[in-house]
């Protein structure tokens, strides 16, 4: 029996992205947001304009992507998922290209039991053969054959055209 494929994203899905924003924001501005504030927008938008650019340049820093929180019970349920279904990591990194290294070094430290072959660094995700994708970006479902699942995110407040789970917990009570 072939073993049903789920794809997973990285940013603000397991690693907490939105962490890194704030604390550099706070770094160079001595400013901070609410979640609330960031409701339906990303968090470039949610700033005075004159700070935008800056908040736009953060993810193609140095270390952006380097030691990111890890999202609550991700670990745990991705390994319960990973006996049970073939579990890829697909992380758009192409857009961001000095990237790489950290986001391959933080699934090593943080989820060392999904194997290097099972790590996709990709662009367009439509390319992605799974039945599953979990993932924040909406755009990454348009035209992935699949499931696209929402992985809920102030960003993605208003966006209802896909299944939609708030937490890890939610996820593991979908496919455990």
């Amino acid at each position: 029996m072939t073993k049903k494929r789920i794809a997973v994203d990285m940013d603000e899905v397991i690693a907490d992205s939105i962490a890194r924003f704030h604390e550099w924001y706070g770094l160079d501005y001595q400013l901070t947001l609410t979640l609330d504030e960031l409701q339906g927008k990303h968090f470039h938008e949610a700033v005075a304009p004159e700070h935008q650019a800056a908040l736009r340049e953060y993810p193609n820093r140095p270390g952006f992507f380097k030691d990111l929180p890890v999202i609550a019970d991700s670990q745990r349920v991705l390994r319960e998922i990973n006996q049970r279904y073939e579990l890829f990591i697909a992380t758009a990194a192409m857009e961001f290209p000095s990237s790489f290294l950290d986001k391959y070094e933080w699934l090593r430290q943080h989820f060392p039991f999904i194997p290097w072959r099972n790590v996709v660094f990709c662009g367009d995700k439509s390319i992605l053969n799974a039945d599953y994708l979990i993932d924040d970006n909406a755009f990454n479902f348009d035209h992935f054959r699949g499931e696209g699942i929402l992985f809920d995110a102030p960003h993605n407040a208003g966006e209802t055209r896909y299944r939609r789970v708030r937490s890890w917990q939610e996820v593991g009570a979908l496919f455990l």
